[in-house]
């Protein structure tokens, strides 16, 4: 059996769809070795994999840190940069010492790039969100008409990112961030959610997402026979407590199940709860999702994936350029409607509207449950071992 390297930002939105997949190769008998920071390691820790901890941890801004103004992206790099000086050393004590047959990385992390090819081994990209190849890049997308590629401090931190490539010799590909495609990706949504899917050739592999077993076996119960209305927005860009009271005006009292996850936010910075109105920190979301007639969400891919798994339509009300992508993409499939400004009448009309989408929500339902998933991820990595 072969020994995988998983490694990966500690962010949820980017470990947690590789965890399927995780269960899949430890099923059949394979050992998985995850490396990330502390904030994210349970999750590959009970999907079977030996953990390795990474002095890796997230900006504290990080809800700060939305638009993709010059200046942002130059403190992302900034901190990619960081992050690869004190997580590489430990990256390649452990793994030069305990060596892998494969590595696969976040598409973003490309400590993972550089320990596959310090080791001399195939390197598989992990990708959440939209793939990118050599004619379609999705952050030309997400950048806005005036962008300053001029910027000072993006110039430098560039230029910063270079030296550091440039001194490690064993790299194939000294682009870093930017420009590199790996010879194998798994992305974790279906082709038909790809923007320009036409361009991506059999490098790429478009599993959909699949769910771990503690995802199938969180259970909910709808309180009435109300239809449910889901509202979150994520975990990182949450702190909206005028959103949160914007929906509680609009759908307080009224028909819905309303179940609203609104993460540390202070419950009584929201005012008063009318009775069909649920506030939690979380919520086990995909157990409520198997209920919920329509998704009031933000539109991070994870959410939308999710939601397309069980076939209901969302309003999306993004907060940062990706998920204004990703909303626009769900907008062209007609199972998702973008909202910029959630006001109370805004968001009745949407939330009704949307409705009438379900029966194209369930269809990309069931493209997104035969998309191959978890399993076909693993047949690639297997196959890849025996060439």
């Amino acid at each position: 059996m072969a020994h995988f390297a998983f490694v990966s930002a500690p962010a949820s939105g980017h470990v947690n769809p590789t965890l399927p997949l995780v269960e899949e190769l430890v099923r059949r008998g394979h050992r998985v070795s995850y490396a990330t920071g502390p904030a994210t390691m349970d999750g590959p820790v009970a999907a079977g994999a030996s953990p390795v901890t990474l002095p890796s941890q997230l900006p504290p801004d990080m809800a700060a840190r939305g638009e993709f103004t010059a200046d942002q992206l130059a403190v992302t790099l900034e901190y990619y940069l960081d992050d690869a000086r004190v997580s590489f050393p430990v990256l390649s004590e452990h793994f030069s010492a305990d060596p892998p047959d494969a590595v696969c990385y976040d598409s973003v992390t490309f400590t993972g790039r550089m320990l596959a090819n310090l080791l001399g081994v195939p390197e598989i990209s992990l990708v959440p969100t939209f793939a990118e190849n050599e004619s379609f890049s999705a952050a030309q997308v997400y950048l806005p008409a005036d962008f300053d590629h001029t910027n000072p401090r993006l110039v430098a931190a560039i230029q910063d990112m270079g030296k550091f490539a440039q001194g490690h010799t064993f790299l194939e590909d000294p682009n870093l961030m930017f420009g590199h495609v790996a010879p194998t990706s798994l992305v974790f949504i279906p082709r038909e959610f790809q923007m320009s899917a036409e361009t991506f050739d059999e490098r790429f592999h478009f599993l959909g997402p699949s769910l771990s077993s503690r995802q199938t076996a969180e259970e909910w119960s709808p309180r009435s026979q109300a239809p449910v209305l889901l509202i979150s927005l994520g975990t990182v860009f949450n702190d909206r407590p005028e959103f949160y009271r914007t929906c509680i005006e609009a759908f307080g009292d009224s028909d819905w199940q309303v179940v609203m996850a609104v993460g540390g936010l202070d419950r009584g910075s929201l005012g008063p709860i009318p009775a069909n109105v649920e506030v939690r920190a979380h919520v086990p979301q995909v157990a409520v999702l198997r209920h919920t007639e329509v998704f009031l969400s933000h539109a991070g891919m994870n959410s939308v994936m999710e939601s397309l798994y069980h076939g209901v339509p969302f309003v999306a009300v993004p907060q940062i350029p990706e998920q204004r992508a990703i909303a626009r993409r769900a907008e062209e499939l007609q199972v998702g409607r973008t909202l910029a400004e959630p006001t109370v009448q805004g968001l009745r009309e949407a939330v009704r509207d949307v409705r009438s989408y379900r029966p194209r929500a369930a269809g990309m339902s069931r493209i997104v449950r035969g998309a191959g998933g978890a399993s076909k991820g693993a047949d690639v990595l297997e196959k890849l071992l025996t060439r």
